[in-house]
């Protein structure tokens, strides 16, 4: 089971900035249930750096964030 301290932990020792500029595609996983609370921190992180992100499958992705270009 996916604890939020210490996944939230392990998500502020990632260098997101390795991201930047960059595509991302979040996937779920279908043989263990990721909480909602667990892609919204990623998605948060990653919205500070990449120009966009996706969520699904790769052949059917939605896309969920597009940084405005200022």
């Amino acid at each position: 089971m996916l604890r939020e301290k210490s996944f939230r932990k392990q998500v502020a020792e990632i260098d997101w900035s390795q991201y930047k500029g960059d595509r991302v595609l979040v996937r779920g996983c279908a043989e263990v249930v990721i909480p909602t609370w667990a892609f919204l921190i990623l998605t948060a992180q990653l919205a500070q750096f990449v120009d966009r992100i996706y969520f699904g499958e790769l052949h059917s992705a939605v896309k969920i964030f597009t940084k405005e270009n200022n």
